[in-house]
């Protein structure tokens, strides 16, 4: 990739080691562990959720919590499924392609993959035979991460609501000139020169395509970072209509005070009228996105994270007072190992 990109990879935060850049994070993390006197505190934030997000989650159960109103059309099937049965409840669900295939545990994009015809999509499940959702291509122009909070009525206190971060994602394209083939063009950009390596496997004949001038390509249609997405800083979008929005929605999510969105809307004025579509929800360990804009800042990044730990901490003090405790060490531990224990048979998928 060259000596230009190395450099960028070191030294532009965005593009840190996941390692590296939690380093700070981690530190904070400690920080209000030690203030609650418990490693697992934030695990009382959101008692629906095992671990409350934390990870090993079951994305489809966290779905289930949600207004049916706002989800896509949804389908969970079990591992091993066969052809006959995948094209029967395809049938039943009324889901067609394009299809986005997504583990039913997993995070940053792990395993999500879209798929344009059956014999890709059985392909893909039968390489990788866990439990996975199923969710129609949905074609709203716009999505974005939207991370919210409530503190429940305690006592003489009044129940509270707010939005701390939204994240608008910017897929990962590039806009052809005549000439050059889709590789030369992803050359010219680290976000899209990181990519190169994975498109080779996944892409290789699209690495060879010569897009006309002027037009744009898309290359990745899945809204994750370590995908080549772009994440803009979108809270200029937080106002009291956006509240009004957001605020009866979570309000139905029983068990949940803390989480993120990833939604699709026609547009931000849609949004604003609770027209939005949601294809997950996170969890605790749901980032404020928005401070993975390129011109956002390290520091100002960790700022953010400071004041959402100190969320997630104030919630679970909110949670303390009501009665509900965090996850106990030894079933926190079962759900630590089962859930590596996981990742590392899917491993085992991926190099066979």
């Amino acid at each position: 990739m060259g000596f230009k990109f190395w450099w960028v990879k070191w030294t532009v935060w965005e593009f840190y080691p996941i390692w590296l850049a939690n380093i700070p994070v981690f530190g904070i993390f400690v920080w209000f562990a030690l203030r609650a006197r418990n490693l697992l505190f934030f695990t009382n934030v959101n008692p629906a959720i095992p671990l409350s997000g934390a990870l090993g989650e079951s994305k489809s159960a966290i779905l289930d919590l949600i207004p049916k109103s706002l989800l896509p059309n949804t389908l969970v099937v079990e591992p091993g499924i066969t052809a006959a049965a995948l094209a029967q409840q395809l049938e039943q669900q009324g889901l067609h392609f394009p299809i986005v295939a997504k583990p039913d545990i997993g995070e940053r994009g792990f395993l999500v993959q879209k798929t344009m015809h059956f014999d890709a999509l059985l392909q893909h499940l039968q390489r990788f035979p866990v439990r996975f959702i199923l969710q129609e291509m949905l074609q709203e122009p716009i999505e974005l991460a939207v991370l919210f909070h409530r503190f429940p009525a305690i006592a003489h206190e009044k129940p509270r609501f707010d939005i701390t971060s939204v994240c608008i994602k910017s897929f990962l394209s590039v806009t052809g000139d005549g000439v050059q083939t889709v590789r030369s063009l992803m050359e010219m950009d680290a976000r899209s020169a990181f990519q190169i390596l994975r498109f080779e496997k996944e892409h290789p004949a699209l690495l060879q395509q010569v897009p006309e001038k002027g037009a744009v390509l898309l290359l990745e249609p899945i809204g994750n970072h370590v995908l080549g997405t772009r994440f803009i800083n979108g809270n200029h979008l937080i106002d009291g209509a956006l509240i009004r929005a957001f605020e009866p929605v979570c309000n139905q999510i029983p068990g949940v005070l803390y989480g993120r969105f990833d939604l699709k809307c026609a547009s931000y004025e849609a949004l604003k009228r609770g027209e939005f579509k949601v294809m997950e929800l996170n969890g605790v360990f749901g980032e404020p996105a928005h401070v993975y804009d390129p011109n956002f800042g390290m520091l100002r990044a960790y700022r953010d994270f400071y004041r959402h730990w100190l969320i997630l901490f104030q919630l679970h003090r909110a949670q303390l007072r009501l009665g509900v405790r965090p996850t106990g060490f030894w079933n926190s531990l079962r759900l630590f190992r089962a859930y590596f224990r996981y990742k590392e048979m899917v491993k085992g998928y991926k190099t066979a």
